[in-house]
């Protein structure tokens, strides 16, 4: 039987960033995944002569050379580099206004010139716009001193240092919004980047909200020059350069303990023995299935049960190769956000069913990589997240017609809005349903961002949270479902992290 000293279960953004991190400090690592290449969903896939991107749309938090996120810091940390293209605006949406009227908005990137578009829309908004970015400022800097706390945050630093991250941190975003007297229209435009979470704003932390929307506006996004494949091979080129160990093909079905402690994998090709285990799996499924009921505490089940009546969103997507140029097609926006209407409780409660979902956002990879599709071509795709309600029921004879008849109502959604015309240009045509995600990185009912964060369990109550979430002697789970939650950034950020946590904790055994 082999033996390691960390096995990490999953090679998805997280688990990648966890195996290189444990790797550099010498750790024997093994790096297991179920499918045939790395990145989970952050890989791609060929359809004729385009190739598609599954799941990314932007990185909120690489940034430029001159003012790094944390994704960056992350990769700069293990030695990684790879070519970013800055995405120009923040977004356009085309929606309804909370009032009823039409919304057809393009906000660009960089503080200042948000505020003064801002200001161009909603005369007389520069003062409590200003103010807003002072808070959203001060409360990234907290989130950066809990993380570095590592769950040990000093009470009296928080009181102190980030008093409006304490008073904030227990609400919603939309009350947030309103208790600062924010102008309706500012708040429906605001309120474009819920639609990302997956969690109206009336649910959604706003401790949360920040932490992707200040990245978004003053750091700008970028998009990989190629596909999120290119980043998870690079990565995994460097946990092997590391000396770590990769096994493909390999899924993990049991977790092994000594006593209280794990001690082994057991998988599809064998069991493997080890001091720690990080896994990229949801919970429910490990304590589901994976691992003894006696040493799962009684507060983690509760906890499970309480997050998995809300699993995050579930993506359906439709990916376009089209045998025109954007330019040809009327497409200058990276991306156009279709919402049915800006008050984001309201199409929450909409997205439910497909029969009222009207939501999708539409991305034309070309507009900021010209490249990234053949020449005389662009590469497009829809995403809207759906609950599990329409699939839950649906036979097999249905499915195929179902994700049909959704995907041509997205495409006829861009053109009454946009005035924009695929469907005679369309070469290659793919659609991914929660179902698809489901078998493809086999999370609970398709969900790629693990637990729907909520005010009791959103960031600032996970990252306040570590010491006592993680109870299992050498088993943390890591991903979406994480103390960072959802995201590409989150979750490579969390893997690093969660890592460091795991080394400091072995080091604490060794001493024993």
């Amino acid at each position: 039987m082999q033996k390691f000293d960390v096995v990490v279960v999953g090679a998805g953004n997280a688990g990648l960033t966890a195996a290189c991190t444990i790797a550099a400090k010498g750790k024997k690592t093994l790096l297991i995944e179920q499918h045939n290449v790395p990145g989970g969903c952050a890989t791609s896939f060929v359809r004729g002569r385009f190739e598609f991107d599954p799941s990314l749309h932007e990185m909120c938090d690489f940034g430029p050379a001159d003012n790094p996120g944390d994704a960056q810091e992350v990769m700069k940390s293990l030695g990684l580099e790879w070519e970013m293209v800055p995405v120009p605006d923040c977004f356009r949406v085309i929606t309804k206004g909370s009032n009823g009227k039409p919304l057809d908005v393009t906000m660009p990137a960089g503080r200042q010139n948000f505020i003064d578009a801002m200001e161009e829309q909603v005369p007389g908004s520069r003062a409590k716009m200003e103010i807003l970015f002072d808070v959203f400022d001060e409360i990234l800097d907290g989130i950066h001193f809990l993380s570095d706390s590592k769950g040990h945050a000093d009470s009296s630093v928080l009181r102190a240092k980030y008093p409006n991250m304490l008073r904030t941190g227990a609400y919603p975003t939309l009350k947030v919004f309103k208790a600062m007297k924010l102008p309706a229209k500012c708040i429906d435009i605001l309120s474009t980047y819920w639609s990302y979470l997956g969690v109206g704003l009336d649910r959604l932390p706003f401790i949360h909200y920040v932490a992707m929307v200040q990245k978004y506006i003053t750091r700008g996004a970028y998009i990989p020059k190629h596909t999120s494949h290119d980043l998870s091979v690079a990565i995994l080129e460097k946990f092997r350069s590391l000396g770590g160990e990769v096994m493909f093909n390999c899924r993990a079905e049991k977790f092994l303990f000594n006593g209280d402690r794990i001690c082994g994998v057991e998988t599809n090709a064998g069991t493997i023995s080890c001091d720690y285990v990080l896994a990229n799996i949801n919970p429910d499924i490990i304590y589901g299935k994976m691992m003894p009921k006696e040493l799962i505490p009684i507060r983690e089940i509760k906890l499970s049960n309480a997050r998995g009546k809300n699993y995050g969103g579930r993506m359906f997507t439709v990916y376009l190769g089209l045998n025109k140029i954007a330019e040809e097609l009327g497409i200058k926006d990276y991306s156009i956000f279709l919402h049915g209407t800006a008050d984001s409780p309201k199409e929450y409660k909409a997205m439910k069913k497909s029969e009222t979902n009207d939501f999708s956002i539409f991305l034309c990879y070309n507009v900021v990589n010209p490249q990234f599709s053949p020449e005389g071509t662009c590469a497009c795709s829809f995403t809207k997240i759906m609950s599990a309600e329409d699939w839950n029921n649906i036979s097999p004879e249905e499915y195929a017609a179902k994700k049909s008849e959704i995907a041509e109502k997205m495409i006829q959604s861009l053109e009454n809005k946009a005035g924009i015309r695929l469907r005679d240009c369309i070469e290659e045509i793919e659609i991914a349903s929660p179902v698809t995600f489901a078998r493809y990185i086999a999370s609970p009912e398709g969900s790629a961002y693990g637990y729907e964060p909520s005010t009791w369990d959103g960031m600032f109550a996970r990252m306040m949270m570590l010491s006592k979430d993680y109870p299992i002697k050498g088993l943390r789970p890591i991903g979406t479902s994480g103390p960072r939650s959802i995201g590409y950034n989150g979750t490579y950020v969390s893997g690093q992290m969660m890592a460091n946590i795991a080394l400091k904790e072995m080091a604490e055994w060794e001493k024993e």
